[in-house]
């Protein structure tokens, strides 16, 4: 089973750019989206309908903004959009979805770096988010969790730890939450497989030529259940896709 993680920074951008013809060559079993910036009547649905994919789509009410989907080859038994809360919902964050062997999730979370009222509503985000999965766990134990966290959870994963120790994204609360997630029984997917590489990256700022430098982020990350863990055979990025200022993820298990 192979599954894709990628933020698409606009779907209808990025199908201009050649991602429908990505998909096609890399035939992932599920690729989960973030960032639409679309609403499901604005996205070219048969393009992904041709490749095989049945696709969910939970945008934003907002036009233009967030939002998160999922291209599955098998058909779900169960669809969830949102987490409960009225304003996560409302911005299009979290989408599942159930299949016999356990559960897909595609998340979008919120970034901080526009200020403390949004790095508030972020922090609120993370604790909200971690709760609900908590409580999905008591009911399902193999869970995927595709996404954009908008965090970096070690000095490996960004370029400068040094000067950004006190930014958006790598902060000790942040990164605090992260230790805490990967402790409560998720596995960072890609690092399974790279332990102790560097320079791995999926997000770079459009400024200073920072993707032609490797100047980055990785705040992308498929977390997988424990058990799921066991089963990964394979894991990386691919920074050659250049569909978006992100570069997608991905992972394949043996289910």
């Amino acid at each position: 089973m192979k599954v894709i993680s990628y933020n698409l920074n606009g779907i209808r951008a990025a199908c201009n750019k050649g991602l429908v013809e990505y998909l096609k060559e890399e035939n992932a079993d599920f690729v989960c989206f973030q960032e639409l910036k679309a609403l499901p009547e604005q996205i070219d649905i048969p393009a992904f309908e041709a490749l095989g994919y049945y696709c969910y789509w939970f945008s934003a009410q907002k036009k233009g903004y967030s939002g998160v989907g999922i291209l599955s080859k098998e058909l779900p038994k169960n669809i969830v959009e949102g987490i409960g809360h009225e304003l996560f919902d409302f911005e299009g964050r979290v989408l599942r979805l159930d299949f016999d062997w356990g559960s897909i999730i595609s998340a979008y979370f919120p970034s901080g770096t526009t200020g403390d009222l949004r790095q508030t509503v972020k922090m609120e985000f993370l604790e909200n988010f971690y709760t609900h999965i908590d409580q999905l766990r008591k009911e399902q134990s193999n869970i995927i969790v595709c996404g954009d966290y908008n965090i970096c959870h070690e000095p490996i994963d960004i370029h400068d730890p040094v000067s950004n120790k006190n930014s958006s994204g790598f902060l000790p609360e942040e990164r605090e939450w992260m230790t805490r997630w990967f402790n409560s029984g998720f596995v960072d997917s890609f690092r399974v497989l790279h332990l102790d590489e560097p320079h791995n990256y999926t997000w770079w700022s459009y400024r200073a030529n920072a993707r032609a430098n490797n100047k980055g982020w990785r705040i992308d990350y498929i977390s997988v259940s424990e058990e799921l863990a066991k089963k990964i055979n394979g894991s990386g990025i691919h920074p050659q896709a250049v569909h978006s200022d992100h570069c997608p993820s991905w992972t394949e298990i043996s289910v």
